[in-house]
């Protein structure tokens, strides 16, 4: 079944592989026909995390880059819109000299093409391909046909590795292997056979199990992996190594047995699991609702980052998630004091109307009571509305996303996008990637980052309008850093003598965060947020 944990897997191996001397890539492929996951709902589909050459993609090539510690780049990333898009352009241009082009084996021949090419262009020694998706759903029958073709092609150099849930029914309170077996059997039905099964479960799976598993799925005992519940994602890959997966891994490629450094690793989880102190963080937003459920997905860069930050203080992590609908509502004013209750607040990046009133509220209330504030993307630009209404005397000022007849837009559209927009060009046109901040002396994020300049990744069209930039700077906001190329202002700060961090930056700087790096202004939030 979906969610898991089979990105955390793929990255957890590529780990210990790393950690083993050896070169690795990942690869996600997602079987939807959107070409990327930048038009998608972020609470049907959980967040859009975007690359350093500008790519909106899944989530799990985010766990790819924190858990590798280096960035994956456009070329890792495939759908199955992507691979029809390019087989169609290459028929067009008579890439196939004008003989019929097939489902099968055209479109498997491209994925294997692309996997291919990310093995050259990275000179790689293990390229981990994530297949998403469930064992059996039709979207990824053609995903696994060319996984299927490759074995064929290359027996020696590929091997299947299977993630699935080994269920604990609470009537019963026995673990479940039916599931599994199943699962094989229709892996089986594709012409795949796994080589090791990660058996996840709430518990251990122990021996009686994986006896079982051997025999109905035709795998050694000593390739069921158990994969228990943990409390942080990042135990995953030392629980791997204690069942042994790299042997088992190299075994199978006939390779020898490699040493392995997973030093720093287990640091960071020693540190994790014994917390010195607690730290509580309230994230304001608006994509955590499904049904009577929280979805913790769409904001996970987010999550993960300040759970970097937490740790390098030996710091437990507490977030709480705060709707902003809640304090538009009747009694919104008195819901807002249980704010004080937080150490810090994060306002994190969004679109639409919806709860944006709520959010100005938070922010508002951060300032004026001087809580610990960090701003992101969207987050940085009500914070440029809220002070401008409140504090510059602009009334009813706002950003003409929201209301495009503002009298006061602070915040408006930037000029390559007006065009994009009036044609309807929404995927991939947004202001994306990696772009220049200059840093200025004498400011909050100077102190942070310890550099003049810094390379930050985007996802935006609206931006602060600079005709208003001395109105704002005259009533006491500090900008802290713009783009050196176009003039955009990056990053904005309240003087540290009147707010003890109050930070918003029109990047996403979640994305560049690391277990091992933890990025420098969360960390710097963090700090105020304890009273280091």
């Amino acid at each position: 079944m979906s969610g898991i944990g089979k990105g955390i897997a793929t990255a957890s191996i590529g780990r210990i592989l790393k950690s083993s001397g050896f070169n690795v890539s990942a690869i996600k492929i997602d079987p939807y026909i959107n070409v990327d996951a930048g038009t998608m709902n972020p609470i049907e589909h959980g967040e859009v995390f975007v690359t350093e050459d500008g790519t909106e993609c899944d989530q799990d090539i985010g766990n790819y880059e924190r858990f590798l510690d280096q960035n994956i780049l456009d070329e890792n990333y495939m759908t199955t819109g992507r691979v029809y898009q390019t087989v169609i352009e290459k028929e067009r241009n008579l890439g196939y000299g004008g003989r019929c082009v097939e489902v099968v084996p055209d479109i498997p021949n491209e994925v294997i093409r692309r996997i291919k090419k990310v093995a050259r262009d990275t000179k790689s020694d293990f390229v981990l391909i994530e297949i998403g998706g469930t064992v059996g759903e039709y979207q990824n029958l053609l995903f696994l046909e060319a996984a299927r073709m490759m074995k064929l092609m290359h027996p020696k150099d590929v091997i299947f590795i299977l993630v699935s849930y080994l269920p604990v029914p609470k009537m019963i309170g026995e673990m479940k292997t039916k599931p599994t077996q199943y699962a094989v059997r229709t892996l089986n039905s594709a012409g795949i056979q796994p080589d090791i099964i990660i058996a996840r479960s709430e518990y251990p799976v122990d021996d009686k199990r994986k006896e079982k598993l051997s025999i109905f799925c035709n795998v050694k005992k000593e390739d069921i992996i158990s994969a228990p519940d943990v409390e942080s994602i990042y135990e995953v890959p030392l629980n791997f190594e204690k069942e042994n997966i790299l042997n088992r891994i190299l075994t199978k490629f006939r390779l020898k047995p490699s040493k392995k450094d997973l030093t720093e690793w287990k640091k960071l989880v020693k540190k994790i699991k014994n917390p010195k102190r607690k730290v509580k963080i309230g994230i304001a937003g608006k994509y955590f609702r499904s049904g009577k459920f929280t979805l913790m997905d769409s904001y996970i860069s987010v999550i993960e980052a300040v759970k970097h930050a937490s740790f390098s203080f030996e710091a437990k992590p507490e977030i709480s998630w705060l709707d902003t609908e809640e304090y538009e509502k009747k009694f919104g004013e008195e819901k807002l004091k249980e704010l004080k209750n937080f150490d810090g607040i994060i306002v994190p990046g969004g679109f639409g109307n919806r709860g944006i009133e709520g959010k100005i509220k938070v922010i508002e209330f951060c300032r004026k009571n001087k809580i610990p504030f960090l701003g992101l993307c969207l987050g940085m630009q009500l914070a440029v509305v809220e002070f401008s209404r409140n504090v510059c005397g602009l009334k009813n000022a706002h950003s003409t996303e929201m209301n495009p007849k503002t009298k006061y837009p602070v915040i408006d559209l930037m000029e390559d996008q007006k065009n994009k927009l009036k044609e309807k060009k929404y995927g991939g046109t947004m202001r994306l990637g990696a772009w220049n901040c200059k840093i200025f002396p004498n400011t909050i994020s100077f102190r942070a980052y310890k550099s003049n300049f810094v390379s930050e990744r985007h996802r935006h069209r609206f931006e602060v309008n600079n005709a208003f930039k001395s109105n704002l700077e005259q009533n006491g906001m500090v900008i802290a850093g713009v783009n050196p190329e176009l003039n955009l202002i990056e990053i904005i700060e309240l003087p540290q003598e009147k707010h003890p961090f109050f930070v918003g930056t029109q990047f996403h700087p979640e994305f560049k965060s690391r277990p091992l790096r933890p990025h420098p202004l969360f960390r710097e939030f963090i700090k105020k947020s304890i009273n280091e």
